[in-house]
């Protein structure tokens, strides 16, 4: 039932996300789907956290895997590229979801806003190790620079989903290699092999 609530909001976005919708995607009763979520607010609630469950899966832990420092940074990076190149056709939930629920407080706003702090709070310690493993410079500004790269992904959702520009994908890694350049210590200038295989 998440798959098909998770998939009906890519399309819909969570306002239009509903248990009457839901119940008509999934050819059961309302009754049905209103006992499995008890209402619309917590339906639209466990999307976002089924969604945030499965960026994790995809993006957060096998970047892990990566050796602590620039592998893992850009390891994070590029796995959250590749999630956004398959999510052109269906849309991000967190970034329509803001644009949903920007100016709306209330707890559909806090889990979605939850959600996304953990991301950032998981790339900002990810900035950070690289600072501490001595690939980025000591005076490397890890909110700076995570603001930055979240800022190439929304122009990269907008550019690949909306304009349809071709070569989007590739500026934002040029982009992010550029943000890199300006905080790299030069011994960790070139990308490790793992990158390289990753291509």
């Amino acid at each position: 039932m998440l798959d098909a609530a998770l998939g009906l909001a890519s399309q819909i976005g969570l306002e239009g996300l509903s248990i009457g919708a839901l119940a008509e995607c999934t050819r059961m009763s309302k009754s049905g789907v209103f006992a499995h979520f008890g209402s619309r607010e917590e339906l639209q609630i466990s999307v976002i956290r089924e969604y945030h469950h499965r960026f994790e899966e995809e993006v957060f832990h096998p970047a892990l895997l990566e050796p602590r420092g620039l592998p893992r940074l850009r390891g994070l990076f590029e796995r959250w590229v590749m999630r956004v190149s398959v999510e052109i056709d269906s849309g991000c939930i967190y970034i329509s979801g803001a644009v949903e629920f920007d100016d709306r407080p209330g707890p559909v706003r806090d889990a979605l806003a939850s959600m996304v702090r953990t991301w950032h709070g998981a790339l900002e310690r990810a900035i950070g190790i690289a600072v501490e493993e001595g690939h980025l410079r000591a005076d490397a500004d890890p909110m700076q620079m995570l603001f930055e790269i979240h800022g190439l992904i929304l122009a990269l959702h907008h550019d690949a989903r909306f304009m349809r520009n071709p070569g989007a994908i590739e500026r934002a890694g040029r982009g992010f290699e550029r943000i890199l350049a300006d905080n790299l210590i030069p011994a960790a200038a070139s990308p490790p092999a793992a990158r390289k295989k990753a291509r």
